[in-house]
C-alpha cells in the first residue's frame, strides 16, 4: 500500500477546511437583510421537510450526530462543494457569454508554479497514467487573442488523490499556472486523470452509504483561466466514455465541457484541444 492510500477523510477534510479559511474572504459583503432572508428560507425549507415527511426524534437525533461528525471530520467544504456548489455556480455564471464554468471543488490551492507554454506539469518520476497533451487558445468573446493569459490547472493523480490533501505527494504535484504565448496559445503536458470516489471513510461517506448513493466523480481536469480586463473562469473538463458523466455525484458535468482525446501521432499518449473564451470584466 502506498503512503498516499493511507489518506483519511478527516485529514483531507482538515486540510480543505484550513485552506478555505486561509484563502477565502467570507461574510464581509453580506448584508444583515440578505442573511436574514437566506437563513430564514433555509431554516424554513428544513422545517417544511420535517413536517411534510413526519421526521421522528430518532431521525432528528441521527441528523444532529451526523452534523457534529461533519464538523469533526472537517468535511463541510467537501459536503458543500459536492452537493451545493453546482447551484451557486449556475447562478453566478448565468449571464456569461464565453466558456462554460463549473464548480471549483474543495481541492484548489492558489499560488501554483508559473510555467511558460509549452509546459509540463510537475510530477513524480513514477507517476502513473496515460500521457496527455492538452492545448488550445485563450480569446475574448470578440475573438481577440489574449496574450499572456493564465491557464491554472490541477487534477488528481492516477489513484484519485490531490497533492496537499493526501500524504506522500510532492507539494505541487500535477498543479501549475501556464502562461499562454503572444497569440493566446497554450500547451500543457500532463497525464490523463482517472475517475475517483470522494472520501468515503468520513461523514460524507456515512451519508452516501446510508442513502444508498455512489461516491464517484468522472475523471476531470480543474482549471481557472484569466487575463487582464476579463472575467476569470473556473471550470472542469471531462472525458468521453466515462461511465459517470451522467451521474456525477457533484452534478458538475455539462455537455460543453466533455473532451474527446485522440491518440498522438507517435502512439505514446493522447491529445486534445480546447479553446477558452473569456468575458470582459464587469464595469461599474
Amino acid at each position: 500500500m502506498s503512503v498516499e492510500t493511507t489518506a483519511t477523510a478527516a485529514a483531507s477534510g482538515a486540510n480543505a477546511t484550513e485552506k478555505f479559511r486561509a484563502n477565502k474572504s467570507v461574510g464581509s459583503q453580506v448584508s444583515t437583510e440578505r442573511v436574514n432572508l437566506l437563513a430564514s428560507r433555509a431554516i424554513k425549507a428544513l422545517v417544511d421537510t420535517v413536517t411534510e415527511e413526519q421526521v421522528t426524534y430518532d431521525e432528528y437525533n441521527a441528523l444532529k450526530a451526523w452534523l457534529i461528525r461533519v464538523g469533526e471530520d472537517g468535511e463541510w467544504p467537501l459536503f458543500l462543494d459536492v452537493w451545493v456548489e453546482h447551484a451557486v455556480e449556475e447562478v453566478a455564471n448565468a449571464d456569461r457569454e464565453g466558456s462554460k464554468g463549473t464548480i471549483e471543488g474543495p481541492y484548489y490551492v492558489p499560488g501554483s508554479p508559473i510555467l511558460q507554454s509549452p509546459a509540463t506539469l510537475p510530477k513524480r518520476e513514477d507517476e502513473t497514467g496515460t500521457p496527455l497533451l492538452f492545448q488550445g487558445r485563450v480569446t475574448s468573446v470578440n475573438e481577440e487573442a489574449l496574450a499572456g493569459a493564465h491557464v491554472e490547472i490541477w487534477h488528481a493523480d492516477g489513484a484519485g488523490f490531490y497533492s496537499q490533501f493526501a500524504p506522500g505527494i510532492p507539494e505541487w504535484n500535477l498543479r501549475g499556472t501556464v502562461v499562454a504565448d503572444d497569440e493566446g496559445l497554450y500547451q500543457i503536458n500532463t497525464l490523463q486523470p482517472a475517475p475517483y470516489q470522494i472520501p468515503t471513510d468520513g461523514a460524507c461517506g456515512q451519508l452516501i452509504s446510508a442513502a444508498g448513493w455512489h461516491a464517484w466523480r468522472p475523471a476531470h481536469l480543474h482549471l481557472k483561466v484569466s487575463a487582464p480586463g476579463h472575467q476569470l473562469i473556473t471550470t472542469q473538463l471531462y472525458f468521453t466514455a466515462d461511465e459517470h458523466l451522467s451521474d456525477d455525484i457533484a452534478s458538475a458535468v455539462k455537455p460543453e465541457l466533455v473532451l474527446d482525446p485522440k491518440p498522438t501521432a507517435d502512439g505514446t499518449g493522447r491529445e486534445v484541444a480546447y479553446n477558452f473564451v473569456l468575458d470582459p470584466a464587469a464595469t461599474e
